[in-house]
């Protein structure tokens, strides 16, 4: 994959995700910037950052799984590594999503 097909990726993943819709706030993840630092390499891996919209948010797993599933269906996409931030179990549920689909 070259630079213009990772950026062409990129720019789909991110189409994905406007359809990630926050039920508690009925706005998508992308308008929220609740994914961050979203880059793809030239084997279609995907590296971004998950942050809840507050440190104790109830639905982060939930929106972790949809983002990630949303991710996961863009063609092309190869992998995806998340790292989230900003949550009080930021590091339990960065392991738990990387494991998980």
């Amino acid at each position: 994959m070259n630079e213009t097909e990772s950026t062409r990726l990129q720019q789909d993943i991110i189409e994905r995700l406007r359809s990630v819709i926050d039920p508690e706030t009925n706005v998508d993840v992308v308008r929220m910037r609740l994914v961050e630092d979203l880059t793809v390499d030239s084997e279609g891996r995907v590296y971004y950052r998950f942050k809840p919209s507050s440190p104790f948010c109830p639905i982060a797993v939930f929106l972790a799984q949809q983002v990630k599933q949303a991710v996961a269906e863009v063609p092309g996409v190869s992998a995806q590594q998340i790292t989230v931030t900003g949550y009080v179990a930021a590091d339990e549920l960065t392991e738990l999503i990387n494991k998980e689909i």
